[in-house]
């Protein structure tokens, strides 16, 4: 799990408290705001800095937990049970550092506030208006992780594109903070420089005019990050420079990079970093150059594998890969970890069935089964599950994926031909998974589910106690259904285990078949918990089965010995 860094040398810059940075976004969506935040943090970081980094979300959703995939991507759930914006996860990977539910704000979130206060009588009578009330909310709500004194810099994204109605009061708190705090406070405005293939020449006025609205709202940007296909020539950052009113040096290109990863090294290269602290009064020669050794290292193994595996990926909203993107990086992690490339084979659940099973995962070398809610495509997901383990495929089942890997047990070994799970249908005879007793008499769905880290404790003997190292761990959840207890006698004695058990409600949370060469499924979510530099074993132990099922490109023979080096 990411962890929070031992207290670092510089308690704080300069005797100085926390310092602000926010990112904002112009001309087009999209542009990787969350990237650049994440990839200057970690250069930050990677000085001795203390750093953490939050999200301003402009929609009335108090928070994502309630939006389809479609819409908004994963949700992310932070280890205190905030559902949270999917950029959380890349503040994580990135920092190695765990975010709550401080690190996302919405505008949902502050009304809801103020209008609580409101009828608390906290406003003593007065007229309740976006300024000053709700832009002292965002205020304090941007300030509460500065305020604890645990990190140097803050840096604050803010959602959107200068010109969204929806984004006005956040640009006006940022404006206030600008003005009450100039030496503690800075502005990164990321933006789009666009080439036009027929005038064969990259153009600016986009930008332009994306500053020109920040100018209307009262904020000056100190720093433009541009995204771009082509590199900027000096003309060009000279231009931007001049009727942007920055300095040249603090006109940033942002190439499309190969992958997000490289993206902390091209910020370095173009002395992004440099930049923001000497625009904050710091003194260069008394900072460390940034440590990304490890980085590089992981960077080099992801970049250069031995052999590559295929991962077929099996989940409801596979058009949006965001909907499942931190499965997609912790597979990633893994990967970079044993030097494989780790290719994901995206296939709809809708898809699957018995017909076409064998021609839609016959060639995969490991099956994983995402998460997800409702009965659309569970059949496909069923059908998935019983390839993989009739056919002693490796296969990861994670949340859903654990509590379809149950129904499929019970039907096709059980004999329990009617058994499924109460969400799917209500009142089968056989409710293998139930609804959990304590969200029986819960009617909102907002925030109401078992969020969060929860500990569990694992089975002496067993595949996941070896993969962990430990026997006991803290996992993250997301889910309201659960394993009934009252099967889990005639599944152990079929042969399915459960393996991990909540020590203080003896909910199951994982289960594996010791007689196939790799079944596993937990009820947790640990692809949240994947790192850069800290790739999760379950996923890491899922590749390694997957490498050694499948003809990769080394020899059969050597492929344990290989993934031991």
């Amino acid at each position: 799990m990411p962890h929070t860094p031992s207290d670092s040398s510089k308690t704080s810059i300069n005797g100085r408290n926390s310092r602000y940075i926010f990112v904002t976004g112009g001309v087009s969506s999209s542009l990787g705001k969350g990237i650049v935040s994440a990839s200057l943090a970690k250069l930050l970081q990677a000085r001795g800095y203390r750093v953490t980094i939050q999200k301003l979300d402009p929609y009335i959703n108090v928070d994502p937990g309630t939006l389809n995939p479609y819409e908004h991507g994963e949700c992310y759930v932070t280890v205190d049970g905030a559902e949270t914006d999917l950029d959380l996860g890349h503040y994580e990977r990135f920092l190695n550092v765990c975010t709550t539910q401080a690190n996302n704000i919405t505008t949902g979130r502050i009304y809801q506030s103020v209008i609580n206060k409101e009828r608390r009588g906290e406003y003593l009578g007065k007229t309740v208006q976006i300024i000053p009330h709700i832009t002292d909310e965002i205020k304090r709500s941007i300030q509460i992780l500065g305020s604890q004194s645990e990190f140097d810099f803050v840096i604050t994204e803010i959602g959107g594109t200068v010109g969204d109605i929806e984004s006005l009061p956040y640009i006006e708190a940022v404006r206030q903070m600008k003005w009450q705090n100039p030496k503690d406070t800075l502005v990164i405005h990321l933006t789009l420089i666009p080439y036009l293939k027929a005038a064969g020449e990259l153009k600016t006025k986009p930008t332009q005019h994306s500053v020109k609205q920040l100018l209307e709202l009262g904020v000056q940007p100190d720093i433009l990050v541009c995204r771009t296909e082509h590199h900027l020539t000096p003309s060009i950052r000279t231009k931007l420079a001049q009727f942007c009113n920055v300095s040249h040096d603090s006109v940033i290109e942002s190439i499309d990079a190969e992958t997000i990863y490289d993206v902390p090294l091209l910020m370095q290269e173009e002395r992004l970093d440099e930049v923001v602290l000497s625009k904050l009064d710091v003194d260069l020669s008394k900072v460390d150059k940034p440590n990304l050794t490890e980085w590089k290292n992981f960077l080099y193994r992801f970049k250069n594998p031995d052999q590559t595996v295929h991962i077929g990926l099996v989940g409801k909203y596979v058009e949006l890969k965001d909907s499942y993107k931190s499965i997609a990086e912790a597979l990633a992690h893994a990967g970079a970890n044993l030097k494989t490339r780790v290719e994901i084979h995206w296939i709809h659940s809708e898809q699957i069935a018995r017909k076409n099973v064998q021609e839609k995962l016959g060639h995969l070398h490991g099956i994983l089964v995402a998460p997800g809610f409702g009965s659309r495509g569970i059949d496909g997901k069923l059908e998935s599950i019983h390839f993989a383990r009739t056919n002693d495929i490796p296969f990861f089942g994670i949340c859903l994926g654990m509590q379809c890997a149950v129904v499929e047990f019970a039907r096709n070994v059980l004999d329990l031909t009617d058994a499924h799970s109460s969400e799917i249908k209500e009142y089968t005879p056989h409710p293998v998974i139930n609804l959990m007793a304590e969200q029986k008499s819960i009617t909102d769905m907002g925030g109401t589910m078992r969020l969060g880290a929860y500990p569990c404790d694992l089975m002496e003997g067993s595949k996941v106690r070896e993969i962990y190292g430990t026997s006991s761990i803290e996992e993250r959840h997301r889910h309201r259904y659960e394993f009934n207890e009252e099967y889990r006698a005639q599944f152990e004695e079929a042969g399915m285990i459960a393996t991990g058990i909540n020590p203080v409600s003896d909910l199951v949370e994982i289960i594996e078949i010791p007689a196939h060469p790799y079944f596993i499924a937990t009820q947790f979510h640990p692809e949240y918990a994947s790192t850069v530099l800290a790739p999760h074993p379950l996923f890491i132990s899922f590749v390694r089965a997957a490498v050694i099922a499948g003809p990769g490109t080394v020899n059969a023979e050597n492929k344990e010995d290989s993934l031991r080096a």
